[in-house]
């Protein structure tokens, strides 16, 4: 099933386009990775994804009912770090989005906070304070409460981002769980070995972008490069 599609798209400020004939598509379960040098205009695109800046031209289609239901988590910022709640309030504000105009979270809501906590491997955290974590740690909270906003597709920007070598793998690993479970996701990132490594398609940015498939360069998960 196709979740998204990106035709002739052109991103830019002030009527200025940094990037231009944009085109793909997301299908249910893929992994994009979208890599490019800085102001290439990977977060541009990510902005655009998640309605948060219009394109200058071309058409950005979600699947019916997915706009709205779509999981994020964005690189991590020194306010976030020190955030003084439980994780299990953090993992819970993502339902919020499901809500409507109900003021507190009912079962359903805490049913789906717990099963994203054991699926991030955080739910013994539960009832720690959040800026107490460690980075890792975080992240995969975080993490787990993009899940709770996510029907079938995450976008991450650089979620590894500050991490140490272990904290990385652990949440790549998480990461990949999910996606073979069938979760979409769209990521950023400037490790273009973990690239080669997990998606099954790379975006390479630039003014004129490159959809690259995994059958021109590498292999699918973790598979020998081409």
């Amino acid at each position: 099933m196709t979740l998204l599609t990106v035709h002739e798209l052109a991103l830019g400020y002030e009527g200025k386009p940094i990037v231009e004939h944009l085109s793909f598509a997301l299908h249910e379960g893929e992994y994009l990775c979208i890599l490019g040098e800085n102001g290439s205009g990977k977060t541009t695109l990510m902005r655009t994804l998640l309605g948060l800046q219009p394109p200058l031209s071309g058409r950005l289609l979600w699947a019916e009912g997915l706009k709205n239901a779509v999981g994020y988590l964005p690189q991590q910022t020194p306010v976030q770090k020190d955030f003084p709640a439980s994780v299990r309030e953090v993992v819970l504000s993502g339902c919020q989005g499901r809500m409507g105009f109900r003021p507190f979270y009912g079962a359903a809501e805490k049913a789906m906070a717990r099963e994203n906590m054991e699926r991030t491997g955080v739910l013994a955290l539960q009832d720690r304070c959040y800026r107490e974590l460690s980075g890792g740690q975080q992240q995969r909270v975080l993490l787990a409460r993009a899940l709770c906003a996510a029907s079938r597709v995450l976008l991450l920007d650089e979620p590894a981002s500050g991490l140490d070598p272990e904290a990385r793998e652990m949440l790549y690993d998480v990461i990949e769980k999910l996606n073979r479970e069938g979760m979409a996701v769209v990521m950023i990132t400037h490790d273009l070995d973990v690239a080669r490594r997990y998606a099954s398609h790379i975006l390479r940015m630039g003014r004129n972008p490159v959809l690259v498939p995994k059958t021109e360069h590498f292999a699918r998960k973790g598979g020998e490069q081409a």
